[in-house]
């Protein structure tokens, strides 16, 4: 851990445009996190309202991903497919802190529809060395995503090809004859099936979504980590009141044994316990079965309510940044 000068910011690398911007400033703001843009859109420095000590940076997703590899930024929002593609050992100077539940995209193998007897990566092999005793030369495959075809054929035995770096529209590259196939990004698959293209069986070679993410390489002081704490400690308080609710029985007397069982039977917490009344913290999830057990279990009244935020002593985002850190 640097021991840099306390008057250095904690810096976050935020997606400059577009529909991640707009949910990178949601997801702060759900935690209580303002964003803000002194100078308005077009300045690529920012704050958090608030709270001193951090600035936000606003770059493009290809340059959050170098920054935090070189550790200009301690955290950046980016999609996990930019990762893996321009940070051949990202495992070793970044961690996926947590993901984001947005930017949500396959990175994936598509063929045309047209090849009928190609469903799997095998069969490309296959195919591909047939092309090549045909045509004279090596299937093509156009793509933006270099290293991670490169990695994902390899794993799968397909050596017999070539790639053709993609500069626009990949998914036309078949129709329009630069390439045999394609290894691009989709959502929903909408647009592979316009151009008339498939994507194989085994062919999804990452399912990415946004993540907030660590660089180990940044530096780290006193000033750095509190900031990061405070942040990811509202941070998990918003996704522990949005995934968990309240749960509170009211009995003419609560049974002795009640709240061990409702432990052991649901892995709740038990909030509070009274004569006549218990409370439990429980996953959305196990709102219905712990309620109905509840009422079995001789409960007048159940009610169930949500929190804003629900902050705890331990706090896993916190812990998995100081052990990458090597804090403990």
């Amino acid at each position: 851990m640097s021991t840099l000068s306390s008057a250095e910011p904690l810096l976050i690398a935020v997606p400059s445009k577009g529909r991640l911007q707009e949910n990178a400033f949601s997801f702060f703001a759900r935690a209580g996190l303002t964003l803000t843009q002194s100078r308005g859109a077009r300045d690529y420095r920012g704050t958090i309202a608030g709270l001193p000590g951090v600035e936000i940076l606003f770059l493009s997703a290809s340059e959050i991903a170098r920054e935090l590899a070189s550790g200009g930024a301690h955290f950046g929002i980016t999609g996990e497919d930019l990762i893996r593609e321009s940070i051949p050992d990202a495992d070793q100077k970044l961690d996926m802190l947590t993901p984001l539940g947005f930017g949500h995209a396959n990175v994936v193998v598509a063929v045309p529809q047209a090849w009928i007897d190609v469903r799997t990566m095998a069969d490309l092999e296959d195919v591909a060395s047939a092309f090549r005793q045909r045509h004279g030369r090596k299937m093509r495959v156009a793509t933006k995503y270099i290293n991670l075809t490169r990695r994902y054929f390899a794993g799968h035995g397909v050596t017999d090809y070539r790639i053709v770096e993609s500069l626009g529209a990949t998914e036309g590259a078949p129709a329009s004859g630069t390439a045999e196939l394609i290894v691009d990004i989709t959502t929903t698959g909408a647009t592979l099936s316009a151009n008339a293209l498939k994507v194989l069986e085994d062919g999804t070679m990452l399912k990415s979504e946004a993540n907030l993410v660590v660089s180990l390489a940044a530096d780290w002081n006193e000033a750095t980590l509190k900031a990061a704490r405070t942040i990811l400690a509202r941070i998990a308080a918003e996704e522990e009141a949005r995934t968990h609710r309240m749960v509170r029985a009211s009995f003419s007397r609560v049974p002795k044994t009640l709240a061990q069982r409702a432990i052991a039977e649901f892995g709740v917490a038990v909030m509070g316990e009274q004569v006549d009344e218990i409370g439990f913290h429980v996953r959305k999830n196990g709102i219905f079965a712990l309620s109905e057990w509840l009422v079995g279990e001789g409960a007048l009244r159940v009610s169930v309510s949500a929190a804003d935020y629900v902050f705890t002593a331990s706090n896993p985002l916190i812990e998995k940044l100081e052990a990458r850190l090597g804090l403990i």
